[in-house]
This record gives C-alpha cells, structure tokens and sequence, in this order.
C-alpha cells in the first residue's frame, strides 16, 4: 500500500505591499551608507581617478583704497574649538554633531597715521627737537589660515550625516571658523600686541627723524 506524499503549502509568488516598501528603503540605506564609506576613503575614490578642474573666471578689482596706517605688529595665535550641537530627546547617534577643530591665525596691530593733524606735529625753529601726538594702536580684523587650520575630528548622528548628502555645502565648517576667528580675536585684546605695535611705531618714527638731523625726537599716544 501506497503511502500518500503531503505537499507544502506553495509560498505566495508575490511579495505583499508592505514588503516591497520594507526593500526599498533599505536598499536607500545601504547606497547612502555606501557612498558615506567611500567618501571617508580617499584610497578609493583616487581609485576611480577622481579629476579636480578650476573654472574659475578672472578676479575683478572692485575698488582701490589708500592706506595711512602703519602695521606694526603681527601676533599668530592658534585655538582648539570644540563645537557640540545637541537635539532635545534625541541621542547624539541619532541626531547631534561635534567638531574639534584647530583655528590657526594672524592679527595684526596698527597704528592709523592718517589721524595725525597738524596740531599733533610739533617741530622747534631749529629743527632739531620734534615732537608727536599719534593715536593708540588698535587691532585689525583676525585672519584664519586655511593652511595650517583643519578639523582634528568629527562625529554626527545618523540625520545629520543623510542631510549632507542632500545639502548644497556637506560637512560645512563655517561655525568652527567662525568661533575660532572670535577666540582668537580674544586673545589679540589680552595679549600685548597693541603696545608693542605702539613701541615698534615710536622706533620706526624716532630712526627716521634722526637720520632727517632731528636730535631729539618725542612720541607720545593718545586719543
């Protein structure tokens, strides 16, 4: 006597809706994370013999200003910024960015001789004795090397990594550079810079008027 076979139920052909929703976004997934792999990896994109050509036009001079301020001090400064941004409810491997950063820059310090009157210059009938009224020195704008300033590290959640595939400036580091240009900024007006800006000025003037027959030569500051 035979023994009947049983057969398996047959498994539907189709995948239901659901599951075909479920493939696709993970197959969105694994792209994005792909392309995040290969952009942590420059060994693999001078693989695919990455090119960089400059289309850039010609610079155009938009307006020529005439200088009166002698620059008489330099201060180089360095900064390490630590930039943390956190979402409310959210951990930071979901949603959040931090950023080491190390700022390398110059200020200089200047004194603007453009605000000398006539009444700040005084010379005796012999011409031998000088004296000068100049204005204290003042800071100039903090520069930011883009040589010798980089990111030491940075770490962002999962949102924020999917957003620089879609943003226009991916890993944008304009808040760290702008933080460490203030840093440094604050550092010039501790610093010393000013007052030797003033000293290097009163050598400059008092060298200048000596080799001119002046014999004695005053610099002062004020207001």
């Amino acid at each position: 006597m035979t023994t009947p076979i049983k057969r398996l139920p047959r498994l539907p052909s189709r995948l239901p809706g659901w599951a075909k929703v479920l493939t696709a976004v993970v197959v969105v997934l694994v792209v994005m994370f792909a392309g995040i792999r290969l952009s942590l990896l420059p060994g693999l994109r001078d693989f695919f013999g990455t090119e960089t050509r400059d289309r850039s036009g010609p610079a155009l001079l938009k307006s020529i200003q005439d200088m009166s301020r002698y620059d008489a001090a330099s201060g180089n400064f360095q900064v390490v910024v630590d930039l943390e941004k956190d979402a409310k409810y959210l951990p930071d491997a979901i949603r959040g960015t931090r950023t080491l950063y190390v700022g390398a820059g110059t200020v200089d310090a200047y004194v603007d001789l453009g605000k000398v009157g006539d009444d700040d210059v005084t010379v005796d009938a012999d011409r031998t004795t000088a004296t000068l009224r100049l204005p204290h020195a003042q800071l100039g704008t903090p520069a930011l090397d883009p040589d010798r300033s980089y990111a030491v590290s940075k770490q962002r959640g999962l949102f924020d990594r999917l957003g620089d595939l879609f943003s226009d400036n991916p890993n944008g580091e304009q808040a760290v550079q702008k933080l460490a240009v203030r840093h440094i900024g604050d550092a010039a007006k501790d610093s010393e810079l000013t007052a030797r800006a003033e000293t290097n000025t009163s050598d400059m003037l008092e060298g200048l008027l000596h080799s001119l027959g002046f014999k004695e030569v005053t610099v002062s500051y004020g207001t």
